[in-house]
This record gives structure tokens, sequence and C-alpha cells, in this order.
């Protein structure tokens, strides 16, 4: 870890929110205590053997800031298929047995169908005297694959300890407990209402920030930096569409304007021979109004027809 009088600015000063401390509690292999890092706002290096849990903090804290649609679980460690998800974690599953009769497998896990666990995130600006907590906590229930979830956001600094234990074995007791404090914000039960306060308390304009998170969060490579950039940092370009928009709008004009000329050339004063027609590059022979109204009128009614058409589009 870097030492904080290596910062350019003094550590009070840094503008920005940082990670201060970061919380979980039986989630996968950490069971049944509060495991905490500290990194106070400075950058940190994780470290640790393979299957020391690495990727499971790495998860975490990916649960707590990406919507739980867009996770690959253990991606940190090169996996691409959905080996782990919210529910192996919550039951702390480690590893599988083998029946030898049947030939199936069955997880073994830590906790029961009736746990539940908790991740917070503690993240302070040091400039602004700010601190905003975030926290999840997710449950089983039996016979379900799949835990409910509410998600907290707080304008101040809470801790698994104090906040979310002791409540017993109703989860709604907890969440009870948590309005009645009004410490945090009111519980949210999804992750779209959680994360439009998530950027608010943090100041994260765009949510594309939360979706870069997670591409870079567990990078390894990048193959094309510029492909990387284009997707994933720069906002969406609907060049292509707007250019094929301005060349139809420029069509129709186009259209439009001929019909206009058109109709002006047919009305030329009495007793002209013709008319030129741009369009076949010769005169056309227009009747007087004295002999007859038919030849001169039926080409001013197509045309305005013609404007009209467009017009209308």
């Amino acid at each position: 870890m870097r030492n904080g009088s290596d910062n350019p600015l003094p550590h009070l000063e840094r503008p920005g929110f940082r990670l201060s401390r970061f919380e979980v509690l039986n989630w996968g292999t950490f069971h049944a205590r509060i495991w905490t890092i500290d990194p106070a706002g400075e950058n940190a290096l994780l470290t640790g053997d393979i299957g020391s849990g690495k990727s499971t903090l790495v998860d975490a804290m990916t649960t707590l800031l990406v919507p739980p649609r867009k996770i690959t679980y253990n991606r940190a460690a090169g996996a691409e298929a959905r080996e782990r998800s919210p529910y192996s974690y919550v039951r702390g599953e480690y590893r599988s047995v083998s029946n030898e009769i049947t030939g199936s497998s069955q997880a073994q896990s830590l906790r029961d169908e009736n746990s539940y666990s908790v991740i917070l995130g503690v993240f302070v600006d040091n400039a602004a005297r700010r601190e905003v907590t975030l926290a999840i906590v997710l449950w089983t229930k039996p016979g379900e694959r799949s835990p409910d979830r509410f998600y907290i956001v707080a304008p101040t600094a809470l801790c698994i300890a104090d906040d979310f234990t002791g409540f017993g074995a109703d989860i709604q007791a907890l969440k009870k407990r948590l309005r009645s404090e009004k410490r945090a914000k009111p519980p949210y039960d999804s992750f779209d209402e959680y994360a439009i306060q998530l950027r608010r308390e943090l100041g994260i304009p765009h949510a594309q920030a939360l979706e870069l998170f997670y591409q870079t969060v567990s990078m390894k490579s990048v193959g094309n930096l510029t492909e990387f950039v284009r997707h994933h940092m720069l906002e969406p370009d609907d060049t292509d569409d707007r250019i094929r928009a301005l060349i139809g709008n420029f069509e129709n004009l186009n259209r439009a304007h001929d019909a206009v000329v058109r109709a002006r050339q047919v009305r030329r004063p009495e007793g002209e021979a013709g008319l030129h027609d741009p369009g076949r590059g010769s005169c056309i022979p227009v009747r007087s109004r004295r002999h007859s109204g038919a030849p001169a009128t039926l080409p001013i009614r197509r045309d305005r027809r013609s404007i009209r058409s467009w017009l209308g589009r």
C-alpha cells in the first residue's frame, strides 16, 4: 500500500470520493464474522494464494455497484460461465461432492437456507468532509435459488456490527429498524432506484461510469485500446443515423423545390409559346387560357398535390 505522504495533495484536501472501508459478512467463504479492509482512501493491493478469496471480494464490490443482470461472477479469475452466483455466495458454497451411485454432484455449503449476507462500503470525500455508505443485504429462503435483497444508501458512515446485526431472524425487522433510525435513505428493493441515489450521493453524472467500473475492475488485458475507449468510455454515437436522415430530408426538399419551379413555370403570362421543363430539357407547349384552361391547370394541380404530400410527412 502506498504511503499517504506520496500524494501530490495533502490527505485532507484531495477532492472526490474514495473507498475508506469495505466490510463483508457471510459472503462466500468469508464466514460467521465481519471481514474488513481499510484502504482509508488510498490505493490498496489485494494479494493472496490461489483460492484465498481475492475474486470473492472483487465480486462483493461488483455486487455493490453493478446491476445484477450484467454481472458474471468470478470474472477476475477468468471465468466466463456462471460458475458462481449470488445464491452460492450467500450459502457459502465451497466445493462439490460427487455421488458415486447417481453420478450427480452436490454443493457443500457453510450456511443453511435461512442465512443472510451483508456487503458494505464507506466512501469518503475528505475535501468536502462527506461520508457515504452503500450496503446490500441478501438472504435466501428454503427452496428458492434466487436470493432476495435490498439496498441502502446513507449520507453517513455505517458499519455491519452496529447497523446490520442483532435483529433476530426476521429480515423485515432489520428493514424496519433502518427506516426508524433515519440514518439512511429508505431501503431500496430494486437496483435501478438504488443506483440513482448512489450516483446522486457520490456525484457520478452518468450510469456509464458504473459500466466502465465493471469492465475494468477485473481486467486482465485489452486487445484493442481504441475499441475499448469507444465502446466503454464514450457516449453512444448516432452520426450514421443523422447522416441518413439528412440525406432523406435533402431529397424531399429537392423534390419539393422542383415541384415549385414547375408550378411557377406553368403559371407564366398568357401568350407565351411554352415553358421550359428542367427535367426533360425541352419546351412544353402551353395553350392560352382564351382557348382552354385545362392543359395549364392540370400540371398546377398535380404539383400542388406533390407539395402537400411532402409537407404532410
